[in-house]
């Protein structure tokens, strides 16, 4: 018959480590458990705190001593490990932080109301936003000057001295820049403006010099138009 008592005391030390009193090896050497949370930070998605670093570790691992390790093996390295609140993860050193930068392109498109409103201003500047108004025969929203004012192609003037004192809108020399331009006076003729579609054939009317043909239906916040091509930022 087999000795019960002596089953249980042979097997008492598994049984000890299922229940956590002993590790049933010991724990790997610290150089190892130093590769080991290597291997947990670089593959996390968010950084890991010591609390669930230790949960992951073999029994008998001591996580704090093996990440203060890595944290010095990885002093003066292109990545380090650094502290995140109450987590830890790989990061860039700050040095060299400029060679993650990238330059990107931002293409925008302008609304016809926009290139309408841009190319009075560039034609007639310094003008108010009455003029301009008048000028295309429909209402100029706040937003399209805005739009042109943070694309940096129009800045405000200054102040005509009639009642009221209203601003003046200008172009920029960033304005100039984009299409090549030395001066204003560089910008291309009727002509050519008409040959591009963007101004009326026709005679100008009574207190129009320069035709801009607004669209039935066309105001500040309409769709895009073939014709804003012209105007499309690099």
């Amino acid at each position: 018959m087999t000795d019960l008592t002596d089953f249980s005391q042979d097997n008492a030390p598994q049984d000890d480590a299922r229940r956590g009193d002993a590790p049933a090896f010991p724990p790997p050497p610290l150089p190892e458990q130093e590769r080991m949370v290597e291997a947990i930070l670089f593959a996390a998605a968010q950084p890991v705190s010591l609390r669930d670093l230790a949960a992951r570790l073999p029994m008998g691992c001591d996580a704090a001593e093996a990440l203060a390790g890595l944290r010095r093996r990885y002093e003066g390295r292109g990545v380090l490990v650094e502290r995140i609140g109450d987590g830890y993860a790989f990061r860039t050193a700050p040095d060299l932080s400029f060679l993650m930068q990238a330059e990107t392109v931002e293409s925008r498109r302008l609304s016809r109301a926009a290139v309408e409103t841009l190319a009075i201003i560039a034609y007639h500047q310094p003008v108010t936003r009455a003029e301009i108004e008048e000028i295309r025969g429909v209402a100029v929203s706040r937003g399209t000057l805005d739009q042109l004012i943070e694309m940096e192609w129009v800045r405000m003037g200054r102040r005509r001295m009639t009642p009221g004192r209203p601003a003046t809108f200008v172009v920029t020399e960033a304005f100039l820049d984009h299409f090549g331009l030395e001066s204003a006076r560089d910008l291309p003729g009727l002509s050519e403006l008409r040959a591009a579609g963007l101004l009326d054939s026709r005679p100008p009317g009574e207190g129009m010099s320069m035709p801009l043909a607004p669209q039935p239906g066309d105001d500040d916040i309409g769709p895009e138009d073939p014709a804003e091509d012209l105007f499309e930022d690099d």
